[in-house]
């Protein structure tokens, strides 16, 4: 099978790529090598490389930056998308494309479900929003939401710097009252390689890890798993002074996925294993 990646210098682009390595050709794009905002290129890769499946990584994720130009963020996160999915409808491919929890004002007391209606409160969630509704331009697509992304090579991620702070010592800030369901990057990608091979109804699925915790959680947790006392800031979301508002409670459900015969560990499970891949720790 013939998978063409954009994106795939990223921290999920990256965890696609090797992921689906051993078992397709794989042809991973960066963004230097594929700008998605430019339909005509984004067309002629297509039909360069001939992919039976198009997995889209690429994105602009500069929350608060968007909030100042949102022109940047909607040309990758929406029109983009919007050219990948035509690109997908020309050359009979399968599009599969990341979407985000920030799609949610996060007002609920239970984890989001697919069916929940979508009330962004930030230009990004909005360009997110908008991609979502353009990748369904392709015959078949998959949409996954994912949140809180940590883990792979090029880990870079909010819960990542939570890691490498409580590593160094240092004092952690983490979120009390930010409700979270994290999503480890090699868990996606194998939820997603999965996913191409059952073929379950398209249309869009959650795909994080199970279970719901807060940013505090998260660090409690990843201290206890690297045996160290962790020096924890508790601040709130309020508290903050950030230009684009994060939605509190952010919790999604992956029952809709676990449905489609993919099931994803716990976040538990996961951050152990990340903590062990990234730091040598043979038994946390």
């Amino acid at each position: 099978m013939r998978v063409l990646v954009t994106g795939a210098a990223g921290q999920l682009g990256g965890a696609i790529v090797r992921c689906l390595a051993p078992s397709s050709t794989v042809i991973g794009m960066t963004r230097h090598d594929l700008d998605i905002t430019v339909e005509a290129d984004v067309m002629r890769a297509a039909r360069d490389v001939s992919p039976q499946v198009i997995v889209n990584c690429s994105a602009c994720t500069a929350v608060d930056q968007a909030e100042d130009d949102p022109v940047e963020a909607l040309e990758a996160n929406a029109f983009g998308v919007l050219a990948l999915a035509r690109a997908a409808r020309e050359s009979g491919a399968v599009l599969i494309h990341f979407g985000t929890d920030f799609v949610f004002n996060g007002e609920a007391a239970a984890p989001y479900r697919e069916t929940d209606a979508p009330r962004p409160r930030s230009n990004y969630g909005v360009s997110k929003l908008l991609g979502e509704w353009f990748a369904a331009d392709a015959p078949s697509h998959y949409v996954l939401r994912v949140e809180s992304l940590f883990g792979g090579e090029r880990a870079k991620s909010s819960v990542d710097r939570i890691l490498d702070g409580i590593r160094r010592g240092e004092t952690v800030r983490v979120f009390v009252d930010r409700t979270v369901t994290p999503s480890y990057v090699d868990d996606v990608a194998a939820a997603t390689m999965r996913l191409i091979d059952v073929r379950p109804a398209c249309g869009l699925y959650h795909c994080v890890n199970s279970g719901v915790t807060t940013w505090l959680g998260i660090a409690e947790e990843a201290a206890r798993l690297m045996r160290r006392e962790a020096s924890l800031e508790r601040v709130s979301v309020d508290a903050v002074k950030l230009r684009a508002r994060r939605p509190k409670y952010c919790a999604l459900s992956n029952e809709k996925l676990r449905l489609a015969g993919i099931e994803m560990p716990t976040w538990q499970e996961a951050l152990a294993r990340h903590i062990r891949k990234s730091s040598g720790i043979t038994n946390p």
